[in-house]
């Protein structure tokens, strides 16, 4: 099928790849538990539309040449550290009531744009992650016919089929999280508790990613 084969092996594959809990679905808890399931929703298309940029560029051969490049990976690593570091220390260091009065303001009066900060930073928790590009690179090769003329239409279509199932896995963790905070009653200190929580755990994303080797 253009190119591809084990379709079904790839398609429980990547479902099992996509409930691993990582920066991604950490970034979409937490999102949907603070302010509910739209802002989950839109955290969870960030972080598709950040997949599908991996998609494109590892399709392009674009991610080829980072991957064999120490120096244009070397960059990518450490701004994406650099972002989770910055992210968790954003959330560590938010006031208690002080941030959460201005966020509600904000998002009174232009929820729009607060939600177009949602999905840049979804976006962006996905596309500085080099692990990401050779994560494709690895995988998604195994299902495609070498032997075939069309490797590179039959690479765009798995990764665009992943990013589908992946996005839609990530839409029902966002319902679930807000179903979960609405339950416990959004409590102050739970929130806080949560956001301090998840501050901790991107600054330690960061640090991990800034530690990573290549291989």
């Amino acid at each position: 099928m253009l190119g591809i084969h084990h379709f079904a092996l790839f398609l429980l594959a990547g479902l099992l790849l996509n409930m691993t809990p990582g920066a991604d679905m950490l970034f979409i808890v937490s999102r949907s538990a603070a302010r509910g399931a739209r802002a989950g929703a839109v955290a969870a298309l960030g972080v598709g539309a950040g997949c599908l940029v991996h998609v494109t560029a590892a399709a392009a051969g674009l991610s080829a040449l980072i991957a064999a490049s120490a120096t244009a990976f070397a960059v990518v690593k450490w701004l994406g550290a650099a972002y989770l570091v910055w992210l968790g220390a954003g959330l560590l260091l938010a006031r208690r009531s002080g941030a959460a009065a201005s966020v509600a303001e904000r998002a009174a009066r232009a929820p729009e744009q607060t939600l177009r900060a949602v999905f840049l930073q979804g976006m962006l928790t996905n596309v500085l992650n080099p692990k990401i590009i050779l994560f494709f690179l690895a995988f998604l090769p195994q299902f495609v016919d070498r032997t075939g003329g069309a490797q590179g239409w039959a690479f765009l279509l798995l990764g665009v089929v992943f990013d589908i199932n992946g996005t839609l896995f990530n839409l029902i963790v966002a319902w679930l999280a807000a179903r979960t905070g609405a339950r416990l009653g959004r409590a102050q200190a739970l929130g806080v508790g949560l956001r301090r929580a998840t501050g901790l755990v991107f600054v330690g994303l960061g640090l991990r990613l800034a530690l990573a080797a290549r291989n």
